[in-house]
């Protein structure tokens, strides 16, 4: 076995993509500092009853596990950081008022997500604590976009969802977990034939509205206009659409370059999901660039009833879409013993400059530089010329 081989699906990131990669998380966590966003950091494991608090069977299966030595409990190498972050918002800040929080971090991922090549990400996201309105879900929204276009990529296409109107239309059907399961699965798919035979032992309206899910897709105000028709008149659902409308409207304003949609049927993270959904796709790449929405029921199941909103991303994904910056200029040093040569490294190095020391007999290879300038003494003082 060749002992420099890495497991499937899990790769090393070379330097020109790695600095990229860097570049880019400082730029955006800059931008994150700027709407009052403060940075947390989740350790990488945790006890595995903790870290799966609140979320699905879905992130159970992504979930590595592992024996803790000093406890004999059992350990999760984190899959997602979001539930993370809501337990220090319940539990060690435990603040009354709206939190912002922001985080980047690797997470691993025991199969191959559906559309990634990679099990291992850095995961970077947003998340608003202590809101219930529609509006943290905009600023989240907002927010997302202006990430995207940091990184360059301005046409971006938003498909919205609401697990609301879900949940209203099961309210009342006494359903186990597997049965619902398999239901998202067919929703998500819209296999209108094989839905139908599942919900024949549900309420005829019950039934006509989950088929109906599976049509109502496509642009935002037709969908809203023929959800309002065809899907039962209750409470829960009405004030879904109604969410839906208003965000809609708010988002529009925001780019010309944002093509909303909206997907009814699009239930991915339903278990995880309270309200609204969001996942952002770009021309370059098959499935979604990100995803986020409402999770308020994770901070209850951590015993503390939280409002929550947010969204996350692959910072991997995300730097391999950006443009490719140009490599960067350096400027070339020879190797000497010289005070003055020293002093002036420093200087440009102060300066923001990229100086290389050569080593005798030695050529300077890089793939993130180009050395298009060297230091030359001159008239007993070292100065910069083009190469």
């Amino acid at each position: 076995m060749n002992r420099w081989l890495l497991p499937e699906d899990i790769a090393d990131v070379l330097p020109a993509e790695a600095r990229k990669v860097e570049t880019l998380r400082r730029a955006i966590l800059d931008l994150y500092q700027s709407y009052g966003y403060e940075l947390v950091a989740p350790p990488l494991l945790e006890f595995l009853d903790s870290l799966l608090t609140g979320t699905g069977t879905d992130l159970n299966l992504q979930t590595f596990k592992l024996v803790d030595q000093l406890s004999g409990r059992t350990l999760g190498l984190r899959a997602d950081m979001t539930p993370q972050v809501a337990r220090i918002d319940a539990h060690l800040l435990n603040r009354k008022g709206i939190t912002r929080l922001c985080y980047a971090g690797s997470v691993a991922h025991a199969r191959t997500p559906v559309g990634s090549a990679a099990r291992e990400e850095l995961q970077l996201g947003a998340e608003i604590y202590g809101c219930a309105t529609w509006e943290a879900d905009f600023e989240a929204i907002s927010l997302l976009l202006k990430t995207l276009n940091l990184a360059g990529l301005n046409k971006v296409y938003l498909d919205l969802s609401h697990a609301g109107v879900l949940a209203g239309i099961l309210d009342g059907q006494n359903l186990a977990k597997e049965d619902v399961a398999g239901m998202y699965s067919l929703l998500q798919s819209k296999d209108r034939p094989r839905l139908a035979q599942w919900a024949q032992c549900l309420p005829a309206k019950t039934m006509q509205a989950l088929m109906a899910l599976t049509e109502l897709n496509g642009p935002c105000a037709q969908v809203l206009t023929s959800a309002k028709s065809k899907l039962p008149k209750h409470p829960i659902i009405d004030d879904a659409l109604a969410q839906l409308d208003k965000l809609v409207a708010a988002v529009a304003g925001l780019s010309q370059d944002v093509e909303l949609s909206i997907d009814l049927a699009d239930l991915r993270g339903y278990q995880y999901h309270s309200g609204v959904m969001f996942a952002a796709y770009v021309d370059q790449l098959p499935q979604p660039i990100a995803r986020g929405g409402r999770y308020d029921h994770v901070g209850q199941a951590f015993g503390r009833s939280r409002p929550a909103t947010g969204f996350s991303l692959d910072l991997l994904t995300l730097a391999n879409l950006a443009p490719i910056a140009k490599r960067k200029s350096a400027i070339l040093a020879p190797w000497s013993a010289d005070p003055a040569l020293s002093a002036k490294v420093a200087e440009l190095r102060n300066a923001g400059e990229v100086v290389i020391e050569g080593i005798p007999g030695e050529a300077v290879e890089t793939a993130e530089y180009i050395c298009d300038r060297e230091l030359i003494k001159q008239a007993n003082a070292w100065n910069v010329v083009k190469k």
